[in-house]
């Protein structure tokens, strides 16, 4: 899945106009099917193309990056092996299907087209595993089916043949596998809660208000939280994401008053120095998978340990879990 949020130039215009300019070397009658598929959907909704846009909505496209790029004009070449990419862990793997971990500090896709990003990894990757040949490029290309923000670390998945990112894409469009997060959260928070909000995103500033009640323009945020081990000053946290809005875990937590440990935007600054930490301590540490066509992943539960360099605290505050099944 590719991922843009429109700019306030794109903000008042219908959503087809807007998405014929974006993907230039696209037929109409193109992006009037993907709409029609759901492979092109708006703040994770079937949209018509009729709507009208305003700034911070979020647009998905759920086909390869070969076809977005060709539709957008931009060229396509694989990455060399020289490129430095960082060691990545592979969960599983398959001809289909690449489960893996994303360090932080890595964006998941391009931003702008000198950035490096785990998309580059995984065709680097393809290629020297000889899992794709360089000539399927022609037709295919390998791309990751759900993202993390640059400075979250976690499960990843990118599907390697046309099947696996098809039956992947799917999955998550249709909001059907469970995805769950460790985060270490400032102050102590002692039982499970369930969150709803509303979530309004200022494309200008990259940032999130969290709202009690609608407001316009605003989205329904779901966050399910469940405390692991609470220390002196701190809550490790289990959280199952429903809704998977920008930043929704990070502003959810701050809107409550506990912001995420290390968090530059909505955290503390004078946790943050204390803990010495300036990234947020958030980590995607499962995916659940229900039976579907891909008999690797399918019924499967993927899953992480808490990161070793997060501040748990001093010594015997609490102890590190195991996600369990």
């Amino acid at each position: 899945m590719i991922e843009i949020s429109l700019t306030v130039n794109q903000s008042s215009q219908r959503l087809d106009k807007v998405l014929s300019r974006h993907l230039k070397n696209a037929p109409k009658s193109f992006i009037y099917k993907m709409l029609r598929k759901k492979n092109i959907t708006l703040n994770g909704q079937k949209a018509l193309g009729s709507e009208k846009t305003v700034a911070g909505d979020t647009v998905q496209f759920f086909f390869s990056e070969e076809t977005y790029r060709k539709m957008r004009g931009e060229s396509a070449g694989i990455p060399e092996a020289d490129i430095g990419f960082p060691e990545i862990p592979i969960l599983y793997e398959d001809s289909d299907v690449c489960i893996f971990v994303k360090p932080a500090g890595i964006l998941s896709q391009k931003a702008v087209e000198s950035d490096y990003s785990i998309n580059e990894w995984i065709i680097w990757h393809s290629v020297e595993k000889g899992l794709v040949s360089a000539s399927d490029y022609e037709s295919f290309r390998p791309s990751v089916t759900n993202r993390l923000d640059r400075n979250t670390s976690g499960i990843m998945c990118a599907g390697l043949s046309e099947r696996g990112l098809r039956v992947l894409s799917a999955l998550f469009r249709d909001h059907k596998v469970g995805k769950y997060y460790y985060a270490l959260a400032s102050g102590r928070i002692e039982n499970d809660q369930r969150l709803r909000a509303y979530l309004l995103k200022d494309a200008s500033s990259n940032t999130v208000r969290v709202f009690e009640t609608p407001v316009k323009g605003s989205r329904e945020i779901r966050t399910d939280i469940h405390p692991l081990f609470t220390g002196k000053d701190r809550t490790l946290l289990l959280i199952q994401l429903h809704t998977g809005k920008s930043h929704q875990i990070r502003a959810h937590l701050a809107a409550g008053g506990h912001p995420l440990i290390g968090d530059p935007k909505y955290g503390d600054p004078a946790v943050n120095l204390k803990n010495n930490r300036f990234t947020q301590c958030l980590h995607a540490c499962s995916l659940v998978f229900p039976e579907c066509e891909l008999p690797g992943i399918s019924g499967r539960v993927f899953k992480t340990e808490v990161p070793e360099d997060w501040p748990l605290g001093e010594a015997g505050d609490f102890a590190v879990p195991h996600l369990r099944k």
